[in-house]
């Protein structure tokens, strides 16, 4: 199987190179062959590929950049995410489009289910909900996975921030009112192979397409996250870093970030089989492979 994935550098396309297994291939299409702001470029060469699937994972990421270059993240997460579909469709192959817990405005007081309204308040929500609207208008054949809060060995992360940041101080200022999943991107890879076999080999199966959500079992706010990466890192031999429980408030970002982020992934489990695992271990196996075997810069 060819899985074509949109992008070069980001945390989901390096998690599946990496765990690519036998009989599987996976073909990372990237700037300039491919670009996502230029419409022009994504057809053709998602057609070169030869694909069985195509997953769409490149993204306008930057949440805070987003506020005031809200026409770009339109461009990159919504128009081109249904052209990403569009010639899926006319190649007669699914399409995997990566999503976000920020499509929701954080207000339930539980995990997000898949049929829960959405309400995005950020531009960046806005842009890849549209982008979710967009592959939904351009293929049945398609599936919507929103995550949240990844992390991994590449890359700008959470992770490989506090690690950086625990290098220089003994203290450090972390959120403590926004509750989520984190995930890793290597499980999420794992995840999004494990999805494209079941959409191949099964193409008949419409209860296998529609929107699901892919997030970490066990949740936390991110001054847990924090406390969990300091306690790895000292567990192998770093000085100790006490966690500062902060309120959003004291960090104030352009973008307003959900409250809420928990994303109830059973359906994932139920349908596709497909599982992913606590966040604890996960994380520390991060941590651990950034500290002994990788640069945390």
């Amino acid at each position: 199987m060819r899985i074509a994935v949109t992008g070069q550098s980001g945390q989901v396309v390096l998690s599946m190179l990496e765990r690519a297994r036998a009989g599987v291939t996976v073909v990372a299409l990237g700037r300039p062959q491919l670009d996502l702001a230029d419409l022009e470029t994504i057809a053709p060469t998602i057609a070169a590929s030869r694909p069985d699937i195509v997953v769409n994972a490149a993204a306008f990421t930057a949440v805070d950049l987003a506020e005031s270059e809200e026409e770009a993240a339109r461009l990159v997460n919504g128009t081109a995410a249904g052209a990403v579909a569009k010639i899926a469709a006319a190649l007669g192959i699914p399409v995997i489009q990566i999503s976000t817990d920020y499509v929701f405005d954080g207000t339930l007081d539980r995990s997000y289910r898949e049929d829960d309204a959405v309400n995005p308040i950020s531009a960046y929500g806005r842009s890849k909900l549209e982008g979710e609207r967009a592959v939904a208008a351009a293929t049945s054949n398609h599936v919507i996975l929103r995550t949240a809060w990844v992390y991994s060995p590449f890359g700008k992360n959470f992770v490989k921030t506090m690690l950086r940041l625990a290098e220089t101080r003994d203290e450090v200022g972390v959120v403590a009112d926004q509750l989520g999943c984190p995930t890793s991107a290597l499980d999420i890879a794992d995840a999004i192979i494990a999805v494209a076999c079941n959409l191949v080999e099964r193409p008949d199966d419409d209860t296998l397409r529609g929107v699901f959500h892919m997030g970490a079992q066990g949740e936390a706010v991110w001054a847990d996250v924090a406390e969990a990466i300091f306690t790895e890192r000292a567990a192998l031999g770093g000085a100790p870093v006490r966690v500062k429980r902060i309120a959003t408030s004291d960090y104030p970002t352009p973008a307003k970030r959900p409250a809420n982020s928990r994303l109830d992934s059973s359906r994932l489990a139920t349908i596709h089989n497909v599982r992913l695992p606590q966040w604890q271990g996960a994380l520390a196996s991060c941590v651990r492979r950034l500290l002994t075997t990788e640069q945390t810069g």
